[in-house]
């Protein structure tokens, strides 16, 4: 008695069945969840906003108290060559249809919304959005309290990405976070660390001239004003380095902070003096007692 011939043709129908089915519902649990991954991104980007203004408790803090607090700030769209805010029709003539959806390190994808450094690009960014999004808290009087600045730049392995927040002098370092990068753990990661962010509490961005004044050195090389930078971790240190300095320049958010002085009427010398002021009367910070967890990340 013969055997049955194999049915080749029946074997591959049924393999691209079952393939075309498994990848029907993997693409319908990636969109089913989609909405949710956006959400869990905006809430971490939050919660590392206000981690850099010094604004949460990672002990306590709930992310209902996250979305609460994260009202206070307004979210604005500048031009980073003039430094002024940009309206609604402008970021429309310029492509952008919405102010909350507009994402500057995918504007840098875009070369209508981006410009190339070329040569002049010590953060390792290749192209700077035309435009960026800041986070201002302002105060009683409608006066800009703190101002958190979005800022990325290469590492040893890839970009980094974090916020900066300087206080109403547009001067003074109130905080610092990083919610994004691939540097090595335990050497470069350690930029995380509260310690270490800790250390950019109170550092001077400009001098009297208006030259930015601080960066990171290498470890164990102290310098007035700087801050020193993670053993083994040379070019991650170098990097965020480099970040601050350029994102402070003149590429940078120097034009939009050198408008928010003069609106308050201040000069960079100005504010050092009262920097300068206020340290000599603050009591000293103690260190934190444990390292608490960096969160990652109004973002609508």
């Amino acid at each position: 008695m013969s055997k049955p011939k194999s049915n080749n043709a029946k074997t591959i129908s049924v393999a691209l069945t079952l393939c075309l089915v498994c990848s029907v519902l993997v693409s319908a649990v990636a969109v089913g969840l989609k909405p949710a991954q956006l959400e869990n991104a905006r809430l971490d980007r939050n919660k590392n906003i206000l981690v850099a203004a010094d604004m949460y408790d990672a002990e306590s803090d709930t992310q209902d108290d996250v979305a609460e607090r994260f009202k206070d700030f307004d979210i604005e769209i500048i031009d980073l060559n003039k430094g002024n805010y940009v309206d609604d029709a402008t970021l429309a003539d310029a492509g952008i249809p919405d102010r909350n959806a507009y994402d500057a390190s995918q504007a840098t994808k875009n070369q209508a919304l981006s410009d190339d450094l070329g040569n002049d690009d010590p953060a390792g960014i290749g192209r700077k959005p035309k435009y960026a999004k800041v986070y201002v808290k302002k105060d009683d009087a409608g006066q800009p309290e703190v101002v958190v600045l979005p800022i990325q730049g290469y590492g040893l392995w890839g970009t980094i990405y974090g916020f900066l927040t300087l206080e109403s002098d547009m001067n003074t370092i109130k905080g610092i976070s990083f919610y994004e990068h691939k540097e090595t753990p335990g050497l470069g990661a350690r930029i995380e660390e509260p310690e270490w962010r800790a250390k950019w509490t109170g550092i001077q961005s400009y001098d009297e001239n208006g030259n930015v004044a601080t960066g990171v050195t290498k470890a164990g090389n102290p310098k007035d004003n700087w801050v020193d930078g993670i053993s083994g971790a040379t070019l991650t240190s170098r990097g965020v380095s480099n970040m601050i300095q350029f994102w402070l320049g003149e590429q940078g958010y120097k034009p939009y902070l050198d408008m928010l002085r003069k609106e308050g009427g201040q000069t960079v010398d100005t504010a050092e003096t009262q920097a300068n002021q206020s340290k000599q009367t603050a009591q000293p910070k103690t260190e934190l007692a444990a390292k608490l967890p960096v969160a990652n990340g109004k973002e609508a």
